[in-house]
């Protein structure tokens, strides 16, 4: 009768091991995507720094596949100021999805640490606030 039992519980056990996994993953994927977002970011903000301190005058250029297209300076620096805010929407929305996604491999780490003394006989681990 308790082979069955055990069986369930260490089947519960590696399906939350592996959901824990998945999420670490993909905290891990969203870390990289709010680095890689934020050295966007930085490098259109310098861009945009050199391109405001020449002339208006200057000539610039707008890369496009493989050509190149004549933009007056005010085109370049709306560009650079929208790459900047895309770029800000998505880190906030990457970090808001990156808070939950750590909220919820806590409590699947603290749901896995608890199968172990469940099998040794003892309860689940209940967390309260301010305990």
């Amino acid at each position: 009768m308790a082979a069955p039992v055990d069986l369930e519980l260490k089947k519960a056990f590696t399906e939350l091991q592996a959901k824990v996994m998945d999420t670490q993953q993909k905290v891990k994927l969203a870390d990289l995507q709010i680095e890689q977002l934020t050295k966007t970011k930085k490098h259109a903000h310098l861009t945009d720094t050199e391109v405001m301190m020449l002339v208006d005058e200057t000539r610039m250029y707008e890369g496009v596949g493989r050509m190149f297209i004549l933009q007056p300076k005010g085109v370049i620096h709306n560009q650079l100021l929208e790459k900047q805010r895309i770029a800000e929407e998505k880190i906030k929305e990457l970090e808001a999805d990156g808070n939950q996604l750590c909220a919820a491999s806590t409590w699947q780490i603290l749901k896995a640490a608890s199968v172990p003394q469940y099998l040794q006989g003892r309860r689940w681990i209940c967390l309260k606030a301010g305990s």
